[in-house]
């Protein structure tokens, strides 16, 4: 919602201005009225309206003490609590006050949004709040309560002497005629659905013959790529294709993890219908087959050294269907996060994370997902709402429960949290190694692709390609540029970019200390 579709109140402002002549002089009270000429009826007539007057004026008098009380109250409010609480007598804590646009050379001029946010104080608050307790691991018999069907199908151990997380499932003859036919992905994924007819075509030989039970070799990810978005993961995942031991799933954002095993694919069309977990390994399907070669010796290579991944960039942050889901927790940060179920079912996952300078990330993010109406002045706006929101939520509460803050989130104009990295880190650290976790900067990954490559097959113990391979994988065209009519709407507007840069300020030299690389700090962005 952007900040113009939002209704503000008006102030209003009651004249409590009268004219002196409307009130009794003071001079005229207590005196005893003179004997004249008049009859005794004139003479009550003025006496009454003497009493009626002072009547009155007392009414009079109290409604305007009333009414300049309360004036002082909502002026009090304004000075005294704006920054931190918001109006005294605001409805909602995610309320806005109207936001001036300006013109592009007036708001690269003006400190645009001083008059909302002082942005020092703001820095102050979160760096004081990103000292907090690491997060409270849940149980893992709690997590494996939460889907016993998930913790049935994968099992607690995977077979020796194989590079990725595979096991033997029995299979019943009685699914080979029906076999991917119900798989929810391929209703979804036209690409699937072709790589599914392929796979039917030549299952039977693919299955591993014991006694008299037959078995189908199943696979997990050895790897995920699991952020951030527009930070590059997509090129990453078609670049990873082009090395022969690596063998993706079908789709590159199956987002199983975060959304659909829950029943959601977007949350704004609601509850649709549940992915089961034998949905999710049947896109690797591809992969296990070629790895049952290796097995069976029927292969040139030894294919027990592939690997498969995923790379969905909402597994690092979304773990907004918790808030969707029956429940007595209102308001309450999730009590499962994606990483805990993860990290249960495949506790030695391999785990890669692209990262972006979080200003850029943000115009970016704006840019691909808003399909009307951009302009770096709308940009602007929303950057200024969305940080005034989060600051009033950051009053009340604690830094993780507004980063995960689902009404927060669905109420900022642009995806603001995504770019706070560290928050999102921290957790993942409470349930992996940092061995296990490589944090690579789009950056880097752009000056330098062969180096950050090799870094990558490094990290997931692949061997170099050859020279013929390299040069494919190097020259290959970059994935998900920016769109030609958002590149002709050019950059952000230099205010704003500092505005996100002193906003982020707090959350990159955390990131930084915490990964002991000062490049996180993208001060020379």
């Amino acid at each position: 919602m952007s900040l113009s579709d939002c209704k503000y109140g008006s102030n209003t402002h009651t004249d409590y201005t009268h004219s002196l002549h409307s009130l009794p002089m003071a001079e005229n009270y207590g005196k005893r009225p003179v004997q004249t000429s008049f009859d005794v009826n004139t003479n009550l007539d003025i006496k009454w309206s003497l009493r009626n007057l002072r009547s009155i004026s007392k009414v009079k008098v109290v409604s305007f003490l009333m009414g300049l009380t309360l004036t002082f109250l909502i002026m009090a409010s304004y000075i005294l609590t704006w920054d931190r609480k918001g109006l005294l007598l605001t409805p909602s804590p995610y309320q806005l006050r109207p936001v001036v646009i300006l013109t592009s050379t007036a708001a690269a001029e003006a400190p645009f949004g001083n008059d909302l946010i002082d942005m020092k104080l703001l820095a102050k608050n979160i760096s004081s709040k990103l000292e907090y307790t690491p997060r409270k691991v849940p149980d893992e018999k709690d997590v494996i309560g939460t889907d016993s069907n998930l913790f049935s199908v994968i099992p607690r151990h995977f077979l020796p002497g194989i590079k990725s997380p595979c096991w033997y499932e029995e299979f019943s003859s009685e699914r080979s005629t029906d076999l991917y036919q119900r798989n929810l992905f391929t209703r979804r994924s036209k690409t699937f659905k072709t790589v599914c007819d392929h796979l039917r075509t030549n299952f039977q030989q693919h299955l591993f013959h014991r006694g008299s039970k037959v078995f189908r070799l199943r696979c997990l990810p050895y790897f995920y790529i699991i952020g951030q978005p527009k930070c590059g993961t997509t090129d990453l995942f078609h670049r990873l294709l082009l090395h022969p031991e690596v063998k993706f799933n079908t789709i590159k954002e199956p987002h199983w993890w975060t959304r659909k095993r829950f029943g959601y694919i977007r949350f704004k069309d609601g509850f649709q219908e549940s992915f089961p977990v034998e949905d999710y390994l049947d896109l690797f399907d591809l992969a296990a087959q070629n790895i049952q070669e290796g097995i069976s010796g029927n292969s040139s290579g030894d294919h027990r050294t592939l690997i498969t991944g995923e790379a969905s960039a909402s597994t690092m942050w979304d773990n907004q269907a918790w808030s969707y889901l029956p429940s007595d927790r209102e308001g309450a940060k999730p009590p499962f996060l994606a990483l805990d179920f993860i990290h249960t079912v495949q506790p030695g996952a391999k785990i890669l994370i692209m990262l972006r300078d979080p200003v850029e990330r943000l115009y970016s993010d704006y840019l691909y997902f808003k399909m009307a109406n951009k302009s770096a002045e709308d940009f602007h706006q929303k950057v200024v709402g969305s940080v005034y929101l989060f600051q009033s939520c950051l009053s009340e509460g604690s830094l993780r429960s507004c980063v995960y803050d689902t009404s927060l989130s669905n109420s900022m104009p642009v995806r603001l949290h995504l770019g706070m990295y560290i928050i999102f880190l921290l957790d993942w650290l409470t349930v992996f190694n940092r061995e296990q976790i490589l944090v690579l900067r789009l950056e880097d990954y752009a000056a330098n692709l062969e180096v950050t490559i090799k870094k990558v097959f490094d990290f997931l113990s692949v061997g170099p390609v050859s020279q013929q391979r390299e040069a494919a994988l190097t020259k290959r065209p970059i994935s998900n540029t920016r769109r030609t009519a958002d590149r002709n709407l050019g950059p952000m507007l230099p205010a704003t970019r500092d505005f996100l840069r002193e906003f982020h300020k707090p959350f990159n030299h955390k990131l930084a200390s915490v990964l002991d690389n000062k490049a996180f700090l993208w001060s020379n962005t």
